[in-house]
């Protein structure tokens, strides 16, 4: 598949953020399921969040772009279009990872099962996604479905400071205190970027702790 081919399915090019070393896709905030919920919760870790503000809103187009990946979710050629753009980016950095959602979240199971059957067929590839859609996980698990291991889902805490997640494989919590559960993410320390660290896609970390920005 061409790559304008893909862009045009998936519904525009792949996103790009500064902080980490590959692209990633992202889609509105505002759609969360979970996250809109929290992002009202004072002390939450989606409180004052980060995708419904600076470059997600400065430019308008950044926002219409996110609602038309939105539109173009449930797209027959949706899946490989993904594929090809993912394999891609891959060839483009030389390194084999791909990260879901620096803005936006899972929408539905039949989302997540498309996420999955991208994984599945890109066994090279190692993919993360982070969510506050922790039922929704659980639930495509109880139907039958399953998580093929280069596919991380790291299940967010709801609350800064707060657990891990329960019932959850991979886990990511947010941090204020000296009080880290896990793994620190360096990232605050080096200019808020990933540079060499791929903690959120090694099967080993079962908690990531970010330090709250």
């Amino acid at each position: 598949m061409l790559k304008i081919q893909a862009k045009e399915i998936i519904g525009g090019d792949l996103s790009a953020t500064t902080k980490m070393p590959c692209k990633s896709f992202n889609l509105p905030a505002w759609e969360c399921k979970t996250g809109s919920k929290l992002s009202k919760v004072k002390g939450s870790s989606c409180y004052d969040c980060y995708a419904k503000k600076g470059n997600y809103t400065r430019f308008p187009s950044v926002k219409k772009a996110q609602y038309k990946r939105l539109g173009q979710l449930f797209n027959p050629a949706w899946v490989n279009a993904m594929v090809s753009l993912i394999e891609s980016e891959v060839k483009r950095i030389n390194e084999p990872i791909f990260r879901w959602h620096d803005a936006g979240d899972i929408q539905n199971i039949n989302h997540l099962k498309n996420i999955v059957a991208v994984a599945n067929k890109t066994p090279g590839v190692k993919h993360w996604i982070p969510t506050q859609e922790n039922k929704m996980v659980n639930d495509f698990i109880k139907a039958g479905g399953v998580v093929p291991n280069n596919l991380i889902i790291r299940v967010s805490a709801s609350m800064v400071n707060g657990k891990p997640p329960k019932n959850a494989k991979y886990t990511s919590t947010v941090h204020t205190t000296k009080k880290v559960i896990g793994y620190e993410c360096p990232a605050y320390k080096q200019d808020a970027q990933c540079l060499e660290c791929r903690a959120c896609w090694d099967t080993k970390i079962k908690n990531v702790s970010y330090k709250q920005h």
